[in-house]
Order: structure tokens, then sequence, then C-alpha cells
């Protein structure tokens, strides 16, 4: 048992080895660990992300910005950063680099859904490949949003300065070295500058 006064010790875990967690044990892990990035899959598999580098981190928050900036002038929706959990309806727990959810989803949540995390599936999702991620894992987790109800998601691989459009229904469109993107019908009037991303 812990004591306040005890030392907490930091535990390797083994990419062989798959922890398991319900919803609401990973949402107490979480809470306890905020410092760490962490995501559950919707089998319970824990997923622990390290924090992003700097050249990741001030180009994501240049794509939030501009993101913020064109709902902050609409007022359409909700906008969340890479820190914001979502519980996706098929029980996975994941934290998209930017999304955005319509004004009507978020005003039909209770006070406390709203502090927890969200449980829905954002309408716009952004994941932003860094230099060393897998793009497959990535792949994977564009197509579980839309399959929970996202409605248009970016997979922004600034490695090889590609952008993976993924809608509903539809095959995913790729566009090569893009210096903008439009949010279509999903976020009238937004157009995403991609000169800080690719930078």
């Amino acid at each position: 048992m812990m004591t306040q006064t005890s030392r907490a010790i930091a535990v390797n875990i083994p990419p062989t080895l798959i922890l398991t967690v319900t919803h609401e044990q990973f949402v107490e892990l979480a809470i306890a660990n905020r410092e760490l990035q962490l995501e559950r899959t919707a089998q319970g598999e824990l997923i622990v992300n390290p924090p992003t580098g700097g050249e990741t981190g001030y180009r994501n928050s240049d794509l939030n910005g501009q993101l913020w900036l064109w709902n902050r002038q609409t007022k359409l929706g909700k906008t969340f950063d890479s820190s914001t959990g979502f519980h996706l309806p098929n029980g996975a727990d994941r934290s998209p680099d930017a999304a955005w959810v319509r004004q009507e989803r978020w005003d039909g949540l209770t006070p406390k859904q709203k502090e927890s995390f969200i449980p829905l599936c954002p309408d716009f999702v952004v994941e932003l490949r860094s230099k060393t991620d897998n793009m497959e894992p990535l792949r994977a987790k564009m197509k579980e949003y839309m399959n929970n109800g996202a409605r248009l998601g970016w997979l922004i691989d600034r490695k090889n300065k590609k952008v993976e459009i993924y809608r509903p229904s539809q095959d995913v469109e790729v566009l090569e070295n893009p210096i903008s993107l439009s949010g279509e019908d999903v976020l009238p009037g937004f157009v995403l500058d991609l000169t800080e991303v690719w930078g």
C-alpha cells in the first residue's frame, strides 16, 4: 500500500506485454497520470504514448490554433486539443491531436459528461504523424473514428508531406504536398493553411 510519503517508482512495460483495463479503471489511471498521453482500445488494451517533441508540438499547436480561430468566428461547435479524451461508442478511449464537435451535440451532453471523457466521437478529427510514428496504427485509428460517427478526418503525414482524408463510407483520398485543406461541409468555410505544418 502506497502512503502519502512513499515515492513513486517508474515501471517499464515491455512492448510484448498487453495490459487491459476497463473504462472506469482507465479514467482513474488517466487522472493519476496527467503527464502521460494514454489511450485505450475497444478491447481494453492500454496504449501509452510518449509526449511529442518540440517540432510536432508547435505544428500541432498551429493546427489547433487555426481550428480554434475559425470556430471562435463561426461559433458552430467546440474545439479540443490532444489532451482531451473521447469515450467512443465502441468503448475505446481516444485523444485525437485536434477535434471538433457540433454545438448541438455538445449541448446534448450533461454537465457531468462534459467534465469527464466525452462520451461521443467527434464530428471532425486530426491526427498529426510525428517523424517516428508508424502509419498503420494511425490509419487504424482514423478508420475507428469513421466507424464511430466522425464525418471528416485528416491524417497528416509530415514525414512524406501527404494527407489522407477520411470520410464515412468512402475510399481514403490521398493528397501529395497540399498547401491547404478544406473543411468541406463539415467545417463550412474552414481552410487549414499547411505552411507551418510542413515547415
